[in-house]
């Protein structure tokens, strides 16, 4: 089958061969290549104005990132056999990582499959497709997930707002085993059932595991506040780790249930309480109360998921951040964490600190946490290192 060429406008190559994968609309020379010429998702090969070959992706006419290069090799162009090639590579990784099989397994662009998400939980997988390129191959992706795995489940998790960007429709289906139960996770010897149709993202947030893993090396003590707590990854492991209280905070009831059903599972309930309610509202009514803790603990959403949101999600990061330490013990630990990429990890350092300022706090930053390696970074895309998480011990001020 032929596939057509997309030749960049002059110079427009080398974001590409410092390894960039992105290819915008502007950057294509139209008069060359008919952008709407192209089916969303059509495979191309990708030339630089000298006619020089950069390599084979997909394109989509209709959206801003127009085209993403997949293969630098000619001899390796996107067929059934390249897709499995690079989920052996992906699955190499996690099983040289990990002991038990719960992980991101493709994290996108950094595993070198642009518009793929994949999470696994044991034998099932929760599959997020975002491009209109990796729409077209659905079929051949799945049957390579299936041929390295055997998967007795599969759930696609279709149902991002990024899929609209690219012209495609929402929907979450399951595949293979259509049962309805719980599927269940374990994490430092802690085991959590979640849902994959409803949950957030694929039911879990694999990328914080390891910053989850480090609040043991600085003691929560007896009080912890968990904000935005979900299902309770971070607030059953701080029980675990001996707190006696541990308050959990989120606006879902449903998250709220599966919390309390996940604490009984591990043992924890007698030490584990929830509060639903908005995170900034229910801060101001503990600290109205007189409340206080040894370790608070935030993990909110991404307040700035769009370039435009950075004025109002900058000041939400600061409310929180402040509120949250207005309600710590002195000398208590605040872990504190921004997933939006549009917030770099100095500009969060700086909001961390002015919040310091407002609470009349000294503090002192102990260590800087990332995304898991199972999220790995691609090196020349920034975009795919969006995880900051602040371990901060607060001091009073004098």
């Amino acid at each position: 089958m032929h596939t057509p060429p997309l030749i960049l406008r002059k110079d427009q190559e080398r974001r590409l061969l410092a390894g960039h994968c992105w290819i915008y609309s502007n950057e294509i020379d139209t008069h060359a290549t008919p952008l709407k010429s192209l089916e969303p998702g059509q495979p191309v090969e990708i030339f630089s104005q000298s006619k020089r070959w950069i390599g084979y992706g997909y394109a989509n006419p209709h959206s801003l990132i127009c085209a993403r290069l997949v293969s630098r090799e000619r001899a390796h162009p996107l067929t059934p056999t390249f897709w499995l090639q690079r989920l052996h590579e992906a699955l190499a990784l996690r099983e040289r990582l990990y002991s038990a099989p719960f992980y991101r397994l493709v994290f996108g662009e950094s595993d070198g499959l642009p518009g793929l998400i994949v999470d696994r939980y044991g034998d099932r997988l929760a599959v997020q497709i975002t491009t209109a390129g990796m729409e077209r191959v659905r079929g051949e992706i799945l049957a390579a997930l299936e041929q390295v795995l055997r998967p007795t489940a599969i759930v696609l998790r279709n149902d991002t707002a990024v899929r609209e960007l690219e012209g495609l429709a929402t929907s979450v289906e399951t595949l293979l085993d259509t049962t309805d139960a719980d599927w269940t996770l374990t994490e430092q010897g802690l085991e959590f059932a979640i849902d994959p149709l409803h949950g957030q993202k694929t039911g879990w947030f694999f990328d914080q595991a390891e910053n989850r893993a480090r609040l043991a090396r600085y003691g929560v003590g007896e009080r912890v506040l968990d904000v935005c707590s979900y299902v309770g990854a971070w607030g059953l492991r701080a029980a675990a780790l001996g707190a006696t209280e541990v308050t959990c905070v989120d606006t879902s009831a449903t998250a709220l249930e599966r919390l309390t059903a996940n604490a009984e599972r591990n043992g924890l309930a007698a030490r584990v309480r929830t509060h639903q309610g908005d995170a900034f509202e229910v801060l101001r009514e503990l600290r109205e109360q007189g409340r206080r803790f040894d370790t608070v603990l935030l993990d909110p959403p991404a307040f700035i998921k769009r370039r435009k949101d950075e004025k109002d999600g900058t000041a939400a990061y600061q409310r929180l951040n402040r509120l949250g330490l207005d309600l710590l013990e002195p000398g208590g630990l605040l872990v504190t964490s921004s997933c939006s990429f549009h917030m770099s990890r100095e500009g969060f350092q700086r909001i961390v600190l002015q919040a310091g300022q407002r609470a009349d706090r000294r503090l002192q930053l102990l260590e800087i946490g990332q995304q898991g390696p199972d999220h790995p970074v691609h090196p020349a895309i920034a975009e795919t290192a969006y995880l900051k998480t602040l371990f901060v011990r607060a001091l009073p001020a004098a």
